[in-house]
């Protein structure tokens, strides 16, 4: 006989195995392209979270400094005096715990 013409048959399973390596090569660039941009796109989430975070932490920052200058001791003397009463020391007990 002459192989000159024959054809290699491929069998079921072979051309099962072929279609999955097939579909590999093209999946997986694809996939790799995937999760790079939702990397980046997550890095970007972040990078904006971050920037949320440090300018709310400058307003808390300044709304503490706000609270600690409205509870100074001068603070309430001011306020005392504008509702005509006056800062007596004799008055204050100090109270310890035991």
């Amino acid at each position: 006989m002459s192989k000159k013409g024959a054809k290699l048959k491929l069998l079921k399973g072979e051309k099962i195995i072929y279609f999955v390596f097939a579909m590999l090569l093209v999946a997986t660039p694809l996939v790799s392209v995937f999760t790079k941009a939702m990397v980046s796109q997550t890095s970007i989430e972040l990078e904006q979270l971050k920037s949320q975070i440090a300018t709310q932490e400058g307003i808390n920052e300044s709304l503490n400094m706000k609270i600690n200058e409205l509870a100074s001791l001068d603070k309430l003397q001011e306020v005392a005096e504008e509702h005509g009463l006056s800062y007596n020391n004799d008055n204050i007990k100090v109270i310890t715990e035991e």
